[in-house]
């Protein structure tokens, strides 16, 4: 798969930006970071040797090494090399706007410019950028980014169809599963449904009506297990038995008219963040976050393994 993208920039090194370098790595690319914040490097590098560990598990491409990552601050060294960068700043719309303007100003007219926010539109991050707002598109990928396989490609007012393909090229070939987004819309597909659930959880948190560990087991012995596999229409289709969906719906579907969702959020209280750190918090005694993650992330790469077995590539 021809991408023409060779030298990948990624602005940023936190949780995601660094999720996003080793996986670049373990295909292949050459990747320069760059990040202003004290110590970013030294973080960096010890973050890409613990995801590492888990590519290696998982297989590397052909080439692919740790050595061709290069930290950079120069920042506009670090853009003009580019033919992909990556942005991974904080979620604040004025920031971004900004950071992604300077990008647009430095970056070569080719260079595709993504940005990895869960919830902005691409036609807002666009708005300020002055040379080529047409390339800056959304590429939302999902923690940890070095094994999840999810990215949601969403295109702004100014994005041509070429783009697009070209971007979604580039992420197929980094073994990603590409969500093209249609419609423009605040916190796009996945993040609009884990939100929801979210908000749920909260509620009945707040409520005194389950644990913040109750809630995680209904989850993962109940509906992840399905989820893992299919998502939930065709988890609802097989709960209307030979007739699928539509004797689901005649026969579960008058129960949405009743009022179990709370669909608002609950006001984030102090006494309801006690309740969901303390919860958590007695979740995961005698683990540490290293621990959890290493658990995660075997996991993951078993349950992928899995998924492959029973879904074919076409999927």
């Amino acid at each position: 798969m021809n991408t023409n993208i060779k030298n990948i920039t990624v602005v940023g090194s936190g949780v995601i930006g660094s999720g996003w370098i080793a996986r670049f790595l373990a295909h292949g690319y050459n990747v320069t970071a760059t990040d202003p914040a004290p110590g970013a490097e030294e973080k960096l590098r010890i973050a890409v040797d613990h995801a590492w560990k888990s590519l290696e598990k998982k297989g590397l491409a052909e080439g692919a090494s740790k050595g061709n990552l290069t930290f950079e601050l120069d920042f506009e060294k670090a853009i003009a090399s580019a033919d992909l960068v990556q942005e991974n700043a904080p979620e604040r719309e004025d920031l971004k706007q900004k950071l992604l303007s300077e990008i647009d100003r430095i970056a070569h007219p080719d260079t595709i410019i993504a940005s990895s926010t869960s919830g902005y539109k691409p036609s807002t991050l666009q708005q300020f950028c002055g040379n080529h707002p047409e390339r800056v598109i959304v590429a939302h990928p999902f923690n940890p980014v070095y094994l999840i396989p999810l990215v949601e490609l969403v295109g702004g007012e100014k994005t041509p169809a070429h783009i697009m393909e070209r971007a979604e090229n580039f992420y197929q070939s980094a073994s990603m599963k590409t969500l093209i987004v249609r419609h423009e819309i605040e916190g796009h597909i996945a993040d609009r449904l884990m939100e929801a659930l979210w908000r749920e959880a909260l509620h009945l948190v707040n409520d005194g009506v389950a644990t913040t560990e109750e809630i995680d087991d209904s989850i993962i012995y109940g509906a992840g297990l399905r989820w893992a596999l299919m998502g939930p229409f065709l988890t609802f289709h097989l709960a209307g038995g030979e007739q699928g969906m539509r004797h689901m719906l005649d026969q579960f579907g008058p129960a949405l008219k009743s009022p179990w969702t709370k669909l608002v959020a609950p006001e984030l209280t102090e006494d309801l963040k006690e309740k969901v750190i303390a919860g958590t918090a007695a979740q995961s005694e005698g683990s540490t976050i290293k621990e959890l993650e290493e658990k995660r992330d075997n996991f993951l790469i078993e349950l992928q393994d899995l998924l492959q077995k029973y879904w074919s590539e076409a999927k």
